[in-house]
């Protein structure tokens, strides 16, 4: 059979990618057809999304599949969670997207709960309390600045805006919509007892769709400027971690998972939302996944502390060459990667060195014991959530499945395969684009279901197997 060829849009926290997926009837391959950078802007006080250079860059890898002569039949876009934009009466961008990580929402949580409790909150959305989540997000945006929400019209999360731009679609995909403590996880439709008792209007809301809807055909305009592409926009699992878990090689239901990137997303899949007291308690969340299942995870800082600090070394290093000094250190001092304190400090070192400091812990001094430290700390991190996961579910696990960026960190999946006892099974790193192009292969019907899919990428990508010693 001739390729059957779709685009991928993979949008991360620090850079943007299109990928060209290719299928010959066996396997699945990938080629990288435009690279960006994300660079958030502060602006007036607020950290944001620079939405309209994305856009930009979006368009540009269209283009480029013309250019390069890929016979490209559809394209669907994912991005980190719990964004959005706003759109007034006219359906016009009111404002840049806010950054998760700007400080309009630190102590927001208080904030909410004199209008709804933290419990009720969970019990209805089972979502994990972060004071980013987009229910916060739009409290603090009601509180700050009542008269843009007043005059807003319609919220639509980061790829969903992105669509609209496309297509003149508005609608709000399930897997992202979920990432943001805006939806009841028992009906799959927004909370808008939640919502109504934050005054936030439920006109605001775009319908929810499922992964695999097709959206259409790019706007007349758009295509234009694209090279008279007549590509179709397909919502995917749009959230970047949905996608990834998408690509997830496993064979049958039972397993765990690492989305490893900027953040480190542990868990297993579940039918059923587990929104219980047990699950807060372990501030377990609960977020969608395609077809209608379950991303029981929790969130883990990740390497953003290892991205954080490698531009603060004053060596020129590859994340290689940290692994490898990290890996010859004997320091034995661990951090907690959940602490705020390391959300988004002014300078990651010396807040990896104060933590230390302050638990009577040997602080590190050079490259070697920080990267050391980190690593050490993630990997206990992950070690301590899978007895977390084991004991809610009331299950044994014996592979972990490390899929994204991560999965090339070898010395971090064997501490990994070190702190868990488990069998750790890495890649593939192109998770997030893979389960991108699945969801709209799954849409034209090359593959029946989600479990012939996944031993497809099993065929398809690489993995390596690290056993506990």
């Amino acid at each position: 059979m001739a390729d059957l060829k779709m685009l991928a849009i993979d949008l991360g926290a620090s850079s943007g990618r299109g990928i060209v997926g290719s299928f010959d009837g066996e396997k699945i391959t990938l080629r990288e057809n435009h690279r960006f950078s994300n660079d958030p802007v502060f602006v007036n006080g607020r950290f944001t999304w620079d939405i309209l250079r994305i856009f930009f860059e979006i368009k540009n890898s269209i283009t480029k599949t013309v250019i390069d002569g890929d016979d490209v039949s559809s394209m669907g876009i994912d991005t980190w969670g719990v964004d959005y934009g706003l759109l007034d009466r006219n359906g016009r961008l009111m404002a840049n997207p806010t950054h998760y990580r700007d400080t309009r929402t630190v102590g927001i949580s208080d904030y909410v709960s004199r209008f709804v409790s933290a419990e009720e909150i969970y019990k209805v959305t089972g979502i994990q309390a972060i004071d980013f989540n987009t229910l916060n997000q739009l409290a603090a945006e009601g509180r700050d600045d009542p008269d843009m929400l007043a005059r807003a019209e319609q919220m639509l999360f980061i790829p969903d805006l992105l669509n609209y731009f496309l297509t003149g679609k508005r609608a709000t995909e399930y897997t992202i919509a979920s990432t943001g403590m805006l939806l009841d996880a028992a009906k799959r439709d927004f909370a808008f007892e939640l919502t109504d008792k934050l005054g936030i209007r439920r006109s605001l809301f775009a319908p929810i769709v499922q992964p695999g809807t097709d959206l259409g055909e790019l706007l007349p305009q758009i295509s234009g400027e694209v090279g008279k592409n007549r590509i179709h926009v397909r919502t995917v699992a749009s959230h970047d971690t949905a996608s990834a878990v998408i690509a997830v090689p496993a064979q049958g239901e039972d397993f765990i998972y690492i989305s490893s990137g900027t953040w480190s997303l542990m868990g297993t899949e579940r039918m059923t939302a587990d929104c219980s007291s047990a699950a807060r308690a372990h501030n377990m969340t609960n977020e969608g996944g395609y077809d209608c299942r379950f991303r029981y995870l929790k969130n883990i800082m990740g390497l953003w502390m290892i991205q954080s600090v490698k531009k603060e070394f004053t060596e020129d290093l590859s994340f290689a060459e940290i692994c490898e000094r990290a890996s010859k250190e004997t320091i034995t001092s661990l951090v907690d990667c959940n602490d705020d304190c390391f959300l988004a400090p002014k300078n990651m070192i010396e807040a990896v060195k104060k933590f230390c400091r302050d638990s009577k812990q040997q602080v590190p001094e050079t490259v070697g014991e920080i990267a050391a430290v980190i690593y050490n700390s993630l990997a206990k991190c992950y070690g301590d959530t899978i007895e977390e996961i084991e004991a809610l579910t009331g299950k044994k696990y014996t592979t972990i499945y490390v899929v994204g960026g991560g999965a090339n960190a070898g010395y971090l999946n064997e501490l990994t395969a070190k702190y868990t006892g488990k069998k750790v099974s890495a890649g593939p790193s192109e998770a997030t684009a893979i389960g991108n192009i699945v969801v709209q292969m799954l849409h034209d019907g090359v593959f029946k279901d989600l479990p012939e899919a996944r031993t497809c990428v099993g065929k398809s990508f690489d993995v390596k197997i690290y056993e506990n010693a």
